[in-house]
């Protein structure tokens, strides 16, 4: 466990809203220094702002997490910045509603992109960094958290690319939470799975990229959306 949060530094992916400017805000009032990233470059400016007039330091990244190159250079910036990270919050995430059936091969693979690959990416590259930092120093300490969600421990009805993602999120982060006994005490792992929160991702389509375009939503899909909004 991380005792001292003070000059530790802080990783966190889909820092510009939800529940990555909030961790961001809470990093910033214990001292932390924080590394922000996210793909939408303006609410990736104002957390920035914010932090910095909070006091922290900060080193700001736009990143599509599904990109490994992306992914590698900010790992690479980030140490060359503050060196290893303490807390790691692969946090990155879109939604995406509808019959299973209708969902498009570009539907699976912006979804999993984001919410899989951004997460894996964020293990393969800082993880080996943590286990580096805690061999050199018997007192060093760091944590890794993932996102996932209650859609990781069920199986909800027309959210099937959505449960499918968190369910490998829930999966991984357990998976990596035994590898790390298996090796350190200094590091663990945990997963966050909240239920519905108005965290933003319900308008996620926003930062949807331009190479994997929606076809025209069908009717689960709009129900799927309404439903999301509502929540």
């Amino acid at each position: 466990m991380i005792d001292n949060f003070a000059g530790k530094t802080a990783v966190l992916t889909g820092a510009g809203s939800g529940f990555g400017l909030e961790c961001a805000r809470i990093g910033a009032r214990l001292g932390m220094n924080l590394v922000l990233v996210d793909v939408q470059q303006d609410a990736l400016d104002a957390a920035t702002a914010e932090m910095q007039a909070a006091g922290a330091q900060v080193l700001a990244r736009k990143v599509d997490v599904s990109n490994a190159a992306q992914m590698e250079q900010l790992a690479i910036d980030v140490e060359q910045r503050f060196g290893a990270p303490h807390l790691v919050f692969n946090n990155a995430g879109v939604g995406a509603g509808g019959l299973v059936w209708e969902s498009s091969v570009k539907d699976w693979e912006w979804v999993l992109g984001v919410n899989v690959m951004g997460v894996v990416h964020g293990v393969r590259l800082f993880t080996p960094m943590m286990l580096a930092a805690a061999k050199k120093d018997p007192a060093w300490r760091g944590h890794i958290v993932n996102t996932a969600s209650m859609a990781g421990l069920l199986a909800a009805p027309n959210m099937g690319i959505y449960n499918v993602s968190k369910h490998a999120v829930v999966s991984l982060s357990e998976t990596l939470y035994q590898d790390l006994a298996l090796v350190t005490d200094q590091v663990s792992a945990s997963v966050l799975c909240p239920f519905f929160v108005p965290t933003g991702i319900s308008q996620s389509h926003r930062n949807r990229p331009g190479e994997l375009p929606a076809d025209k939503p069908t009717k689960s899909q709009l129900i799927g959306q309404a439903m999301s909004d509502k929540a």
